[in-house]
């Protein structure tokens, strides 16, 4: 709970709720201590929660994701051993049990997510919508490049929404302790103020060179530092909808009729009306006033005049028909000409008569501004469709053991061949090597080996990746001759880190004597330099975030010293520590009481969740997940 709220901390403006609890549920039974929850076997089925049953395929599916996610979070690929690391195994296990004992409970509990209610949520999803409103090739593309049925999505999404509302009953309600509050936000706030001294490298003095035992000995002590990694070359054949697209093959009559149907709401603005009304008591009170109007008698604004209506009401704007709140009154205002006044409208309000006081029309990009990009649209859509023909007939070709560079050539796609890359991604000058599905690939080119035909990798944009090892080039010791310029250098910052060190405890000790550190700062040629409302973990140049970390460490009125960067000392005095008060009707202090009461919460559900594992007598299958996440065969 401690490192949660410190965690949290470092962001202390209030996060999304419901977002927070599905993040820390998963990392909720990352460790369960449950003795025999794990049972082995070899069965195909991970995960058994009372009827619900999770295959390996939905496991390793799972896992997939979550380490492509990941990924693209670090920027870098991970690997099976980073990916262990992280324990994005117990995270993704974690998920899958907390979903299945939800399932089960909601099950048991009569939950269902009523059809109107399943699909308002789909709807409403920002990812299928275009200007605002639903777009159901949105929808389609978002299934076909899912592989996905309407129905399976729809099931899922139903069940996601029952577990939803089991986990916000559970959570609701859980206020923080005012104390906490003050306690997270004295601590979140707390502001340093320190004098500091920086020791350079030129302090250490004269660092002679090595003699060669001395290097031989350090590099014999560190040689893995410089080992040089694994190497592999392979060929990679990659497809995707915008790689077979052919927007030549879309014939004319199809893009226009896509323009028509979709013109207007995605390449301009409808046509707008500024729209008057004069609201009435009754049907009939209306009529006698169109007559007046028709006859000449009074003009339509001196209608309005008399009748007292206020400006607000008789002039609605210019609007679209689509922003017009009454659909009565929007009907006839786009019926009539520019100037014209409507017979008496029975609108949601009442009674009124309506006039069109000017007429914009709707602006919309001609044809053959957009027909291109139409076309490739189009193009791309088939292609979505289609692709999984294409990688059909390449599979088949592939087990007919034609080669990729072959199969490539005869369909013109484009092979990649990958010279050498190591398990991080870099080639042998170090430089990130180009590679289709990066998160994907990278580890899968680790985990297989020369002439075995491995299966295609489905990429998140609706393609597929094929890929043959052809080479492998063993992990090795470099030689010293190879590298010696590195070990020296990585030697000699060694030794001014030393020599700095030691200097730094010197002077420490010296300050903590009674010695100031302008006295300290005159004698070794150096700058006191002040450093004012520091913040917690916040680098302030040129003290960095250790630095900073260090320095809150340590009692007001005392010195301390800190690394700075790979060879430089930091020595400092703290001077002051103060934290503004806690104010309870601030946003912040809202925002604080937010937050923990999400972690609460999250406690809470943690041992809702616990429990429910238990009750429902969920088990694992250890040898059947190990292999579904290690990629191993049933």
């Amino acid at each position: 709970m401690l490192q949660n709220l410190r965690n949290a901390g470092k962001t202390w403006v209030g996060k999304a709720v419901a977002g927070v609890l599905f993040t820390l549920l998963i990392l909720s039974f990352a460790v369960w201590g449950i003795g025999d929850i794990f049972r082995g076997g070899a069965s195909t089925t991970v995960v058994r929660v009372g009827d619900t049953e999770i295959d390996a395929q939905t496991v390793r599916d799972a896992y997939t994701r979550q380490i492509r996610r990941l990924s693209a979070q670090l920027g870098q690929p991970i690997g099976p051993q980073e990916a262990q690391l992280f324990g994005i195994d117990q995270q993704v296990l974690g998920q899958i049990v907390t979903e299945a004992v939800l399932n089960e409970r909601a099950g048991t509990l009569g939950l269902r997510a009523g059809d109107r209610l399943v699909a308002r949520s789909i709807a409403d999803d920002p990812s299928f919508q275009a200007n605002g409103q639903f777009d159901a090739n949105a929808f389609r593309r978002f299934l076909s490049l899912a592989g996905l049925s309407e129905q399976a999505f729809v099931v899922e999404q139903a069940r996601e929404l029952e577990r939803r509302a089991i986990v916000e009953a559970v959570g609701a309600g859980i206020d923080a302790p005012v104390t906490a509050e003050e306690a997270f936000w004295r601590y979140e706030m707390e502001r340093r103020d320190a004098d500091y001294l920086v020791l350079p490298e030129s302090l250490a003095g004269e660092i002679a060179a090595p003699d060669e035992e001395t290097l031989a000995t350090f590099f014999a002590e560190r040689g893995g530092e410089w080992r040089a990694p694994e190497y592999r070359s392979a060929q990679v054949l990659a497809i995707s909808p915008q790689a077979i697209a052919d927007p030549e093959a879309v014939d004319e009559a199809a893009v226009r009729a896509r323009y028509e149907a979709e013109a207007e709401r995605r390449f301009g603005t409808p046509e707008r009306r500024a729209i008057q009304r004069i609201p009435f008591a009754s049907a009939e009170e209306a009529a006698e006033a169109a007559a007046r109007v028709a006859a000449g008698e009074i003009a339509f604004e001196d209608l309005a005049a008399e009748r007292e209506i206020a400006p607000d009401v008789f002039a609605l704007g210019t609007l679209a028909r689509s922003e017009v709140l009454d659909p009565a009154i929007a009907e006839a205002a786009f019926a009539l000409e520019a100037g014209a006044v409507s017979a008496p409208v029975d609108g949601r309000f009442g009674a009124a008569l309506v006039r069109v006081a000017e007429v914009v029309p709707a602006d919309v990009r001609p044809f053959e501004e957009v027909a291109q990009a139409l076309r490739t649209e189009i193009a791309l859509d088939r292609a979505t469709d289609g692709i999984r023909t294409v990688y059909d007939e390449i599979e088949d070709q592939r087990a007919a053991a034609i080669p990729l560079a072959d199969i490539a050539q005869a369909r013109g796609l484009e092979l990649t061949r990958i010279e050498a890359i190591d398990r991080s991604g870099l080639g042998p000058d170090g430089q990130p090597v180009t590679l289709p599905a990066r998160e994907a690939l990278l580890p899968a080119l680790f985990e297989t080996d020369i002439g075995v035909d491995n299966l295609a990798i489905r990429t998140e944009g609706g393609g597929y990746v094929w890929y043959d090892v052809t080479d492998i080039t063993p992990a090795r010791d470099r030689a010293l001759s190879e590298v010696r310029d590195e070990v020296v250098a990585a030697w000699r910052s060694e030794q001014v880190a030393e020599v700095l060190s030691e200097r730094a405890s010197d002077l420490v000790a010296r300050l903590e004597s009674g010695e100031t550190l302008e006295a300290i700062a005159q004698e070794t040629g150096l700058s006191v330099a002040p450093a004012r409302g520091l913040a917690r973990g916040q680098a302030t140049a040129p003290l960095d975030e250790g630095a900073v970390t260090r320095l809150f460490a340590t009692r007001v009125g005392e010195a301390g010293s800190a690394p700075l960067g790979a060879t430089e000392r930091v020595v400092y005095r703290v001077l002051s520590a103060s934290a503004p008060d806690y104010i309870v009707t601030t946003p912040q202090a809202e925002a604080i009481g937010t937050q923990l009461a999400q972690l609460l919460s999250q406690d809470v559900l943690e041992q809702y969740l616990a429990f429910l594992q238990d009750e429902l007598g969920a088990q694992i299958d250890r040898e059947a997940f190990e292999a579904a996440v290690r990629g191993g065969a049933f």
